[in-house]
């Protein structure tokens, strides 16, 4: 039951990553534009008066005219935060902030967090049920049991507008879907199963209504709390929700419910389930444990217990993660997009059954390609879909659309589901969906990367945030120090991780004798090899990355770029056919752009461009998208005209030329033209269809400017340098970056998304 991940971090680096820049992790930004006074007085005073009488009038209009329809207000009293338990309000901001943010960046709702400082349910629901004329929708999140019911269910009652308290259903519905998939794999029917729910919180009491209403037998479960079965007569620690559930059974102990029970559903404390229990479930037992941040029982444990077992966990460093973050914002998507005036029993069911079926379909390429071409498929160890997978935006809102509809909830129907289905899919970023599926995949499949420059603190920073992270296994290339500077950045145990010091690498004549084979015919004397063999840690780390030390290498931050790739060239080649080059990515909500080359070719020929242009193709194919080329210049076919157009006109025709071009492109034109469909028009000719994704541009001061100021000036994420082309996995920072900087970059070396 998470929706995060088990990654490890200091304390240190969790509260700098919440105060850095801006403090908190949401801001508020203007939809439309604000630059002039007409823009204003549009946005104001006076034109504001007009949609405010459009919505006097008709009160359906603040749904076309205001942000309400993708507004969820995400509301709690820090009554129960996340395993920490009664903190209060204030502290629960973290946490609500958090969800705002996933709501964004799952599904493209708009989030705001209230956290209401009382713990008077009476008073809770006298708030939130005013706020009604604000949002579309209502996330409860982390208030305590039994007020959380109280409160949804006399929301639910009192407000027009979907109320959804998470901790309860967003738990239920990715189990169910789990649930159904392990039936399917079990031979079972729900009907037929018989489940023993320990724990009778919130969540608990969420998963055993919803699969119940979606055919599990009310007189095949049975509910344990810390004082046993919840059988029929029990008067003890009893209360009307816990009644609604009582057994008519002789069980008294979890002990006793288990035995030749098909199914395990643990929302309860670590440690709950022992082993003995699980060898007298039913054959293939089915077992969903997750207590948090612990589970009942290790799914090592419960395998040895017993082998035919499918398991799943609130973890993410086990198979099937009950994430929440598979559900709430999907759902909420589906709501909000027809006006639903409820989240109903109808449409959990509907999301639970399309999780279900997307976790048994075919994993998509791009989902493949960020697990290194392993891609999970379904099976006892894949029962729930990825929480990264770009299918959920599609698949789930649309399901829960439909059923709004059918169970005649929904306010605006959808006429065209097709067309919806396709505007779910372009509400998101491809792009950030691979590079969060590519972090997993490194945790699937470690890898050795050598930090080159491992004096440096934000180096050090990086490398433990990669350890500990489980992305894979930093090795550091230093002088003896290093080990006391991790000391002194907080690190316990420093000596764990690796140091590789030339001074004393028991194989640093061999690395020299490799290097002197590669440069002996360039002028270099062996013993010039062997000091920079020794001297300079970049081309000891390309040597050890030559030999096969280690799977990839990361530097930059104390030499210029070139002064970097120089060095680096000297130890590895490029791939056979290909040339280097640097791209820079561009990544917003809801699109990336790719400029390329940002780094090393001054003046490219034609040749070269052409090469740009199709290997970059290749990046974004990787990242999820349709790659569609604009060769860029200050001219728009020809107009105005200019000296240096010769080149960029060339590499089109290469391009027309070969048979293996299997993507949009076009060229020379501007920039604006590239990226605005409304000044293509205007030349009805262009082969692209859209706006280009992918800018080759025509030399590296222009590209490389332009790369810098967007990285200062633009509101977007930008990602790079990012070194494709050569053979080895090697990446070149910038100077001024970050740890977390680093840390990507480390992960796309290891994950192989950019080669």
């Amino acid at each position: 039951m998470s929706e995060g991940s088990n990654v490890k971090f200091s304390e240190a680096e969790a509260l700098e990553f919440h105060a850095s820049g801006r403090p908190g992790k949401i801001e508020i930004i203007a939809s439309k534009p604000m630059a002039t006074q007409r823009d204003l007085s549009l946005a104001y005073s006076p034109g504001v008066a007009v949609p405010v009488r459009a919505i006097a009038a008709n009160p359906s209009c603040a749904y076309d005219y205001t942000a309400k329809g993708n507004l969820v207000a995400v509301i709690s009293n820090g009554t129960a935060i996340l395993g920490l338990g009664n903190l209060g309000a204030l502290a629960s901001k973290p946490v609500m902030e958090g969800k705002a943010v996933l709501f964004k960046r799952f599904a493209d709702v708009d989030s705001i967090d209230l956290e209401l400082a009382t713990e008077d349910a009476e008073r809770f629901i006298s708030a939130v049920e005013l706020l009604e004329p604000s949002f579309g929708g209502i996330n409860l999140e982390d208030i305590a049991a039994p007020d959380c019911f109280i409160i949804e269910q006399t929301l639910r009652e009192r407000m027009n507008i979907p109320v959804f308290h998470d901790d309860q259903h967003g738990t239920a519905i990715i189990t169910a879907a789990g649930l159904i998939n392990a039936c399917y794999l079990t031979g079972r029917r729900l009907e037929d199963i018989r489940v023993v729910v320990n724990g009778a919180g919130a969540a608990a009491i969420a998963c055993t209504e919803l699969i119940k209403a979606m055919g599990v037998r009310h007189d095949h479960v049975v509910m344990c709390d810390r004082r046993g079965v919840i059988y029929r007569g029990r008067e003890d620690g009893m209360d009307q929700w816990k009644s609604a559930h009582a057994a008519d059974t002789d069980a008294r102990t979890l002990t006793d419910a288990l035995k030749g029970a098909d199914v395990f559903l643990g929302l309860s404390a670590a440690g709950a389930l022992k082993p003995e229990m699980v060898e007298d479930m039913a054959k293939s037992p089915i077992i969903f444990a997750m207590a948090n941040p612990d589970p009942e029982i290790s799914p090592p444990e419960a395998k040895a217990a017993r082998p035919d077992a499918i398991i799943a966990t609130g973890r993410s460093d086990y198979p099937n993660q009950v994430n929440n973050v598979l559900g709430f914002p999907f759902i909420f998507r589906g709501a909000l997009d027809v006006r639903a005036t409820t989240i109903n029993d109808a449409m959990k069911i509907a999301a639970a059954q399309a999780l279900a079926s997307l976790a048994r379909q075919q994993v998509p390429e791009e989902v493949a390609v960020a697990y290194g071409g392993k891609a999970h498929t379904f099976g006892p160890d894949y029962i729930i879909p990825a929480p990264f997978d770009p299918r959920l935006m599609e698949i789930v809102p649309a399901a829960v659309a439909q059923a709004a509809m059918d169970s005649g909830v929904a306010q605006k129907p959808i006429e065209d589901m097709a067309g919806y289905r396709t505007s779910l899919r372009a509400r998101l970023n491809p792009t950030t969906s691979v590079l969060s599926l590519a972090y997993e995949a490194a945790r699937a499949d470690p890898r050795r990367v050598l930090f080159a420059e491992g004096e440096e603190d934000v180096v050090l920073r990086a490398a433990v945030a990669f350890r500990d992270g489980g992305y894979g296994i930093p090795v550091l290339v230093g002088r003896d120090d290093v080990h006391d500077r991790l000391r002194q950045l907080g690190v316990e145990d420093p000596e764990s991780f690796e140091v590789y010091n030339s001074r004393n690498y028991p194989g640093v004549s061999d690395l020299a004798d490799y290097l002197y084979a590669r440069l002996q015919r360039r002028g270099y004397l062996h013993r010039e090899v062997e000091r920079m063999v020794n001297q300079d840690r970049n081309i000891f780390a390309a040597c050890l990355l030559a030999v096969g030390e280690a799977d990839a290498m990361i530097t930059g931050l104390t030499r210029t770029y070139a002064q970097n790739l120089r060095q680096i060239r000297r130890v590895l080649d490029p791939k056979e056919g290909t040339m280097p080059f640097g791209i820079h990515i561009l990544v917003g909500q809801s699109h990336t752009v790719f400029m390329a080359d940002t780094t090393v070719t001054e003046r490219p020929s034609a040749e070269q461009l052409a090469e740009i242009a199709i290997q970059t193709a290749q990046v974004a194919r990787r990242m999820g998208h349709e790659p569609r080329v604009a060769f860029l210049s200050y001219s728009n076919f020809g107009n105005p005209e200019g000296t240096f157009l010769e080149r960029i006109r060339d590499a089109v025709k290469l391009l027309d030329n070969r048979d293996d071009v299997d993507f949009e492109y076009e060229g020379e034109m501007a920039a604006d033209v590239a990226l605005n469909p409304a000044l293509q028009s205007v030349y009805p000719f262009s082969r692209l269809k859209g706006p280009a994704n992918i800018l080759v541009m025509p030399g590296l001061q222009t590209a490389n400017i332009a790369a810098k100021l967007l990285k200062e000036l633009g509101g977007d994420a930008l990602i790079g340098p990012v070194l494709v082309g050569m053979k080895q996995q090697v990446q070149i920072a910038s100077m001024t970056a970050s740890a977390s900087d680093l840390v990507t970059l480390a992960v796309l070396a290891a994950g192989r998304i950019v080669r």
